[in-house]
């Protein structure tokens, strides 16, 4: 007499092999605990479409990780196009910042002969070389700032 192997015990590693020795099958089996309430809706839907209880909960959990990995996508598209819009804005703001000058603290504006090519401090029009203008005099020092005659008071 022989002595058979005996068979592993059937794990989530190691599925049970099907009777006629084929592939066994690849799904699994959840267990979970539902309130009465929502088992009787889903026995209930279930008889109405005529499908099991199973299919219908399968089919509804596989619909719900679609939708959620929909919904999680479209956040993400949403979320990169804000940081993109924000970075842009900032981009701008910066720009214009740097650009023109703050003019709050000026005292006063003395006549300069531009030596060099610049613009105006307030409205960004070109001050060229020669041209008339004013150095903006702040109550703390800082870089030059110049102001087109027009924008001089």
């Amino acid at each position: 007499m022989t002595q058979e192997d005996p068979k592993p015990e059937a794990t989530e590693e190691n599925p049970p092999e099907s009777q006629d020795g084929a592939e066994p099958k690849k799904e699994r089996v959840l267990h979970t605990r539902i309130p009465a309430v929502l088992e009787g809706e889903l026995k209930a839907a279930a008889r109405a479409l005529r499908v099991p209880v199973s299919n219908l909960v399968r089919t509804i959990l596989e619909d719900a990780v679609k939708i959620a990995d929909r919904a999680s996508e479209r956040v993400e598209d949403k979320l990169s196009r804000a940081a993109k819009t924000v970075h842009d804005e900032r981009d701008r703001l910066r720009s214009k910042v740097e650009k023109k000058p703050n003019l709050d603290d000026v005292v006063a504006y003395q006549p300069v002969v531009m030596a060099r090519a610049s613009e105006c401090a307030k409205c960004g029009a070109a001050l060229a070389e020669g041209a008339q203008a004013g150095l903006a005099v702040g109550e703390i020092p800082s870089a030059p700032r110049f102001v087109c005659a027009t924008c001089m008071p």
